[in-house]
């Protein structure tokens, strides 16, 4: 395997279940769509998150690490599921979430406040634009803290795809034709530049086509600039030295609806169709967004009768509960 030399703690269960969705590609009349479950990998509920933490929080223990620092949203995929690592690795968590301390808690939140961790109120900075503080903070009272950037998004996290996409060869084997396409969530860019990695590195025949779900992304470097850096550097750090340019990219930015986390018609009906077809799960920020984008490029014709698409399911479903209003039937 491309990343075996690399160290890596055991958090998930894999591999993720990998299935057709028969009643929805009916539904649709469109090409075969499959499904890639990472939402069952197992920790603190599942995500995809828990592929980056294996490799990023075996890094935090060699360097001698005894608190994990990390950023996001009230409702962070990410952070859940981060709190719930270090808690099994018994490493102190810090969050750096964005807006103010509620009062009260639910879905994410109150899954972070059961793993025990620490929280920082950082207002409108829900992307780690304090992250350094709290880490000059932890020094200096004497900790040894470990910083995971916005969403697990470095080389490591990024890494830890192309060890994804190994296990996708792996499952697929010869069930028939490979994908033609991978359809999943794009958002810190670790999930979307490990698996361009991966294609490339695998020689796989397979368009790699990540759905925009924020306007507003970390940092000065446009998003799509972001990822294709982001690929560059882990695949430097694979020692393959792999170049990617913006024709390597392919990143649907026409979804983002009225901004991150505000969920409308769109996202309503990808959650409430593939509930009501195949009995899965959406999350409303980041895989609900992403169906959607989905199935409107299904219905565009954008996809070939005879296609094979997988969609990626990054997880995200305690978020849920903290959007039952929004996700009531108008």
């Amino acid at each position: 395997m491309l990343t075996d030399k690399l160290p890596r703690e055991s958090l998930g269960f894999f591999p993720t279940p990998l299935h057709a969705l028969e009643r929805l590609s009916d539904a649709l009349g469109g090409p075969r769509l499959f499904i890639k479950r990472d939402d069952q990998t197992g920790l603190a509920l599942g995500g995809n998150k828990t592929r980056k933490l294996e490799f990023i929080l075996a890094d935090a223990l060699e360097r001698g690490a005894d608190t994990i620092v990390t950023a996001g949203a009230s409702q962070s995929n990410h952070c859940r599921q981060t709190a719930a690592a270090a808690a099994a690795l018994g490493l102190e968590c810090h969050l750096l979430l964005g807006g103010r301390a509620p009062d009260g808690s639910q879905g994410n939140l109150l899954l972070d406040q059961l793993f025990g961790s620490h929280f920082h109120w950082a207002g409108e900075h829900r992307k780690g634009e304090d992250l350094r503080e709290v880490m000059r903070y932890l020094e200096s009272a004497g900790r040894r803290p470990y910083l995971v950037p916005y969403g697990g998004s470095s080389e490591l996290g990024t890494i830890a795809f192309v060890a994804a996409l190994e296990e996708l060869q792996r499952q697929w084997g010869g069930r028939g034709r490979p994908f033609t396409h991978i359809v999943f969530a794009s958002s810190s860019g670790g999930t979307h530049a490990g698996l361009m990695l991966g294609a490339r590195l695998l020689r796989m025949p397979t368009q790699i086509v990540g759905i925009g779900v924020d306007k507003d992304m970390p940092g000065e470097r446009p998003y799509n600039a972001h990822i294709i850096e982001l690929a560059g550097r882990a695949s430097a750090r694979l020692g393959r030295e792999r170049r990617f340019g913006p024709e390597d990219l392919w990143l649907e930015e026409g979804y983002q609806g009225e901004g991150y986390g505000v969920v409308g018609p769109a996202e309503r009906e990808a959650i409430s169709l593939l509930a009501r077809t195949e009995g899965i799960l959406l999350d409303p920020v980041y895989t609900g967004r992403a169906m959607a984008g989905l199935l409107d490029m299904v219905r565009r014709g954008v996809f070939d009768a005879d296609d094979r698409v997988l969609f990626w399911h990054t997880g995200g479903a305690p978020a849920i509960f903290a959007y039952a209003d929004e996700l009531q039937p108008e």
